[in-house]
């Protein structure tokens, strides 16, 4: 067999075999098959697509191509979330201690940003002295002792998906349905959780630009997961607008915190309450989704969601002190308002323009061995529907270089759309699809 022949196979629109599809990720992984063939594999499937049967051929290699977690260490049903990634998405700092002091252990692996801005990683890490490389029997006695841990993806836990993912990133093939959901998915299962919630998200900032793109790629994703023993479901979620106001790494975190302090942005508390709520039903600590929201609501009305963090950053290295002054965490040298020149009510913002914005000032990576800036990145003090006079501050950009400044200031004001007329709400949750039913609001 040779990689030369399963490429042009899958150029020319081909369904590949199990066993052509095991010899690319074994053969990539190992180190036979070149960066520059795999490049090619992977714009052959971006452009042709694979079938579902592909798809889930690819999953279980990438899985199979390194360890497994075991938590049945881990007393309890742990229930692992997942987003398919968005401009602002900071629902894992806010999620894994409020669901963990729900009394659901969250024994949660992440990985690094991919592409416009940081992932859960990333931003972790802008707790001074915050350990991710934890060792397996840490990670599991925190989770034990008090419910929760945060670690990076190992080198041995899906190596396949390590090596792709970043492979992906640099080569314009991110957004396709089958890479996708191979690479959540082959994570997750491998990351050993018994259920799992996918926060899938469609719009301008997201993967999938479509609806009806997003509820294909969960359906999928909901089908390997259940088809292997894992309780799945996909929650669809709107990406047209940033989530929250900050985007870049510091500034999420930030934001999250005061989110756990009850005095975040109404969408992502409005979004960690839905995708809390399902975690908490599949982790068996509630009847019904309105029951765990009520829960949810209470912790952190009550404190106790934001002790939890504080437990975590501290179990895992970091200062917990963080949390209450953030004045301690990393600064820009330049904070410049930004104002547009119309006026009128904002009718869209394009996220994926933000994103880049970003990108340019350094809150994401272009290449895999970009170093991120944690302390650059966006506040937007408008959102869609709001209006907005030319007197008005929109945004607030966060920057340590004056070029890179001027362009991202350049890339975001043309992400404002504004016209004299109002504008109606979008639903921030658009659907739910399970194994065997898919509900559409």
């Amino acid at each position: 067999m040779r990689m030369y022949d399963i490429i042009e196979k899958k150029r020319d629109g081909y369904k590949l075999s199990k066993e052509e599809i095991e010899f690319f990720v074994n053969g990539f992984t190992n180190g036979t098959i070149p960066d520059y063939q795999a490049s090619a594999f992977l714009m052959a499937v971006f452009f042709n697509q694979m079938d579902k049967e592909e798809t889930i051929d690819l999953t279980m290699a990438m899985l199979e191509s390194g360890d497994k977690l075991d938590l049945s260490k881990i007393e309890g049903i742990k229930v692992d979330k997942h987003s398919t990634g968005g401009v602002g998405d900071k629902t894992t700092i806010i999620l894994a201690p409020l669901v963990a002091a729900a009394g659901v252990p969250v024994a949660k692996m992440s990985g690094r940003g991919l592409g416009h801005t940081g992932g859960t990683i990333d931003k972790f890490e802008s707790f001074d002295d915050f350990k991710l490389n934890i060792p397996e029997e840490k990670f599991i006695a925190d989770v034990n002792e008090i419910g929760v841990a945060i670690a990076s993806q190992t080198g041995d836990l899906a190596p396949a998906d390590k090596k792709i993912y970043a492979l992906r990133d640099v080569t314009a093939t991110v957004n396709n349905l089958s890479l996708i959901a191979s690479s959540i998915m082959s994570k997750k299962l491998a990351s050993g959780a018994d259920a799992i919630v996918l926060d899938v998200k469609t719009g301008s900032g997201a993967f999938m630009k479509e609806e009806d793109d997003a509820f294909d790629l969960a359906k999928i994703m909901v089908e390997i997961g259940c088809g292997v023993g894992r309780n799945t479901i996909g929650v669809i979620t709107d990406m047209d607008e940033p989530l929250g106001f900050a985007v870049g790494n510091v500034l999420e975190v930030i934001e999250a915190i005061d989110t756990l302090k009850g005095e975040g942005p109404k969408d992502l508390t409005d979004l960690c309450l839905e995708l809390g709520a399902h975690m908490l039903v599949l982790g068996g600590k509630a009847s019904d989704i309105e029951d765990a929201k009520r829960t949810l609501e209470d912790l952190i009305d009550s404190g106790k969601a934001l002790e939890k963090l504080k437990e975590l950053i501290a179990a895992q290295g970091g200062n917990p002190e963080f949390i209450e002054n953030y004045e301690m965490f990393k600064k820009a040298s330049i904070v410049k308002d930004i104002y547009l020149e119309d006026e009128g009510f904002i009718q869209k913002i394009e996220s994926e323009e933000v994103g880049k914005a970003a990108l340019v000032l350094g809150a994401g990576r272009e290449t895999k061995e970009s170093e991120i800036d944690l302390a650059v990145g966006i506040v937007l003090s408008k959102k869609v529907g709001d209006y907005v006079g030319q007197a008005e501050r929109v945004a607030t950009i966060y920057a340590n270089d004056l070029d890179k400044f001027e362009e991202a200031k350049e890339i975001l004001t043309k992400a404002y759309i504004v016209e004299n007329k109002e504008v109606e709400e979008k639903k921030l949750i658009k659907g739910i699809v399970y194994e065997n039913n898919i509900v559409k609001y």
